[in-house]
């Protein structure tokens, strides 16, 4: 067992750090997705300066609350904020199969499509 009794402390910045990147990446996953289905060509640029102006700005306060005295617990955030990361872009990969092209008739045989 670990001696340290601040062991917890750490785990706690480790997943207060997750709970961050998370907050961040899923943000970002939905202002592009809000984005692209804007009407106007304006709207996506302000749709995405003011998500990073509120991602940013709750990411670094919770940084600064976590870590501010603490080296270690500031470094297991940031290590909590990058496994998010991670942990994001693999839900939110697009299915590859609905990128494929469909099936046409004209493939199944072997023939190309020009031909």
């Amino acid at each position: 067992m670990i001696d340290n009794p601040n062991w917890l402390a750490g785990i706690a910045a480790l997943l207060a750090g997750g709970a961050l990147g998370t907050v961040f990446f899923a943000g970002l996953w939905w202002t592009v997705r809000r984005a692209a289905d804007s009407a106007t060509p304006a709207t996506p640029a302000r749709w995405f300066i003011a998500s990073l102006i509120v991602r940013t700005a709750i990411v670094l306060a919770g940084f600064y609350m976590v870590g501010a005295t603490q080296p270690l617990r500031l470094g297991l955030c940031l290590l909590g904020f990058v496994l998010a990361r991670v942990l994001v872009l693999r839900i939110t990969r697009p299915n590859p199969a609905a990128l494929a092209p469909s099936a046409s008739p004209l493939h199944s045989r072997g023939k190309p499509p020009c031909a």
